[in-house]
């Protein structure tokens, strides 16, 4: 090898490798885990190649430090196919499906699996990268190599992958497992990899049926954890916690188990018990922090005060989710009514997912107490200095002064937003829903108007304009049609269909009102659409069945003003 090309190229391996996908070259030796954590990375080195290659490859790893992933790409896809090296054609992959270049991906996974025959991952690679393409019987048989080999396989990985493909992708997956299941029936990694495909399909029954119907071999820990997963989608959660008690007993040092179990007990409402569970994973656990933030969650929700701050302090001094933890202490010293305590919180949180939150907090807080322009002001800097959020803090300093009663001062804000973002969609649709509570229909309608002469199929702008014109106008007819319409571009959509329903109260269909208005709140039991439930049957004779509706929603909602005055118009008592 000629010296100084391999120095370079070394050199700019050992720099490209921050900015390119890391990758591992099939030669290179596999260091012992105490060299790995003694000696410093070392630059990888490719097999003897000509000057040429050498040189078109250190152009590709200084074009990838440049952010020139095209040149990097297409470099090392040429010098795959010429040097049919086992390591450039990894790193050629690795490179396509970073950049999602799906031809690129397919050509070079190829070259990496046939160059590297005994690499699994290579031969992963090839079924999905085929898969995607369409190519099923050539996919299966990189599939049935993985699966012939010896060990744990974990082949559920090509149905993983189907995950972010569409449909027809997804069901050649299924025909090319149904195939080799024919040939390998007891296969657990094959049935787990088939269910996996049925419940990203919807088929969740499915699935569940298909796992429950062969035993689990000892040591699979992700057939139950799919199994749980399912039984609580499917709304039986409650036999999803004595299926992963059992899985525990019999793998009680399983990190993933314990961890699901308690999950479980919280989506169940069983919060003590979760605590109990959170309390004694962090204790085995002290150094994951995210144990240790879902505890202080579940504190939280009971109420906990002092044992959750404790946690979140603790988050806090070790630099862990420290803006999830400020934000939840605000909310801690909130709930112990010391607003000023809560404002210096959630001041200290800062951009990422839990900005905009703290952001309406402190709006909220300062607007509630008399301090107006100084929350103004707070979200005026907040909009200089992040501007990429400005959009959003407009829309906090709306929310926030509607929610405070200042709906005049709302609709300011959101005209100045509109006046410097005249292109935002979602600025026109709140200063639409802003008019609609203000009373002034014509402001709405001309903003609903505006976005639907942009974007005609937008479902919610849709079934807004089509539900305002039912409930505060005699335009029954055109709003039926947009309603309609509505409906057909989100056919199961609660609340279209909670619309559908009220313009067919309006217009006196009592039947169809009714089929409608039971179909939106079996899908969503909110109080608005149980309000006009109630309406509806009481308006159709059935004044008994009316109440226990009405009943059980104010058990849910005692402060909802629409019930309530749903209840006194048509009762004549909010006394049910």
């Amino acid at each position: 090898m000629n010296r100084r090309y391999a120095l370079l190229l070394a050199l700019a391996l050992l720099q490209g490798c921050q900015n390119l996908p890391p990758h591992h070259a099939a030669s290179e030796p596999q260091a012992s885990e105490a060299s790995e954590q003694e000696a410093p990375a070392e630059p990888v080195v490719y097999g003897s190649f000509k000057p040429d290659t050498l040189y078109s490859l250190l152009v590709a790893e200084l074009a990838g430090q440049r952010n020139r992933f095209d040149i990097a790409l297409a470099n090392y896809v040429d010098q795959a196919q010429k040097t049919q090296d086992s390591g450039v054609s990894e790193r050629a992959y690795r490179i396509a499906e970073y950049l999602g270049a799906d031809e690129p991906a397919l050509d070079t996974a190829l070259l990496w699996a046939r160059n590297d025959g005994a690499n699994l991952d290579a031969q992963r690679a090839a079924a999905i990268q085929l898969a995607r393409a369409g190519r099923y019987d050539e996919s299966m048989s990189y599939m049935e190599k993985v699966l012939q080999a010896k060990g744990d396989t974990h082949f559920d990985f090509l149905a993983l992958s189907a995950a972010e493909t569409d449909q027809s992708t997804r069901d050649g997956l299924l025909q090319s497992f149904d195939r080799l299941l024919v040939k390998h029936p007891a296969n657990s990694q094959l049935l787990f990899g088939k269910a996996l495909l049925l419940n990203q399909d919807g088929k969740s029954e499915q699935a569940l049926e298909l796992l429950e119907s062969h035993p689990v071999q000892d040591g699979e820990i992700a057939p139950i954890l799919l199994r749980a997963r399912l039984l609580q989608t499917l709304d039986r959660g409650d036999e999803a916690l004595p299926l992963l008690r059992g899985a525990i007993r019999d793998n009680p040092d399983d990190k993933r188990l314990r961890l699901n179990y308690a999950r479980t007990l919280v989506e169940l409402d069983r919060i003590p018990e979760a605590k109990s569970e959170f309390v004694s994973l962090v204790q085995q656990y002290p150094e994951d922090d995210e144990l240790r933030y879902s505890l202080a969650l579940v504190s939280l929700e009971n109420k906990d005060w002092d044992e959750a701050e404790g946690y979140l302090q603790e988050l806090v001094e070790r630099d862990a989710n420290a803006d999830a933890a400020h934000l939840n202490l605000g909310r801690i010293r909130e709930e112990r009514n010391d607003p000023q305590a809560a404002l210096r919180e959630y001041a200290l949180v800062g951009p990422g997912p839990d900005y905009l939150a703290a952001q309406l907090r402190q709006a909220d807080i300062l607007i509630a107490n008399g301090r107006a322009s100084e929350a103004s002001r707070l979200l005026a800097e907040a909009r200089e200095t992040q501007p990429d959020y400005a959009i959003q803090l407009y829309l906090i300093e709306s929310e926030s002064y509607s929610n405070n009663g200042k709906d005049a001062e709302a609709d300011q804000v959101l005209r100045q937003a509109t006046q410097r973002f005249p292109d935002d969609l979602n600025l026109l649709y709140s200063r639409a829903m802003l008019a609609e509570k203000r009373g002034d229909l014509s402001q709405m309608e001309k903003d609903l108007r505006a976005i639907l002469d942009r974007e005609p199929e937008n479902a919610m702008a849709l079934n807004a304009l089509g539900y305002t014109l039912a409930d505060r106008t005699t335009r029954f007819e055109e709003a039926k049609r947009l309603i309609e319409k509505a409906l057909s571009l989100t056919p199961d959509d609660p609340a279209v269909l909670d619309s559908l329903g009220w313009v067919n109260y309006r217009q006196g269909n009592l039947d169809e009102a009714e089929h409608h208005l039971r179909a939106a709140y079996e899908r969503l039991s909110d109080p608005e659409v149980a309000a006009h439930l109630g309406e509806v049957l009481w308006a159709n004779g059935k004044r008994r069945e009316a109440r226990q509706i009405w009943s059980k929603a104010l058990a849910n909602q005692p402060d909802s003003e629409v019930l309530r005055k749903t209840i006194l118009r048509m009762t004549g008592s909010e006394v049910l």
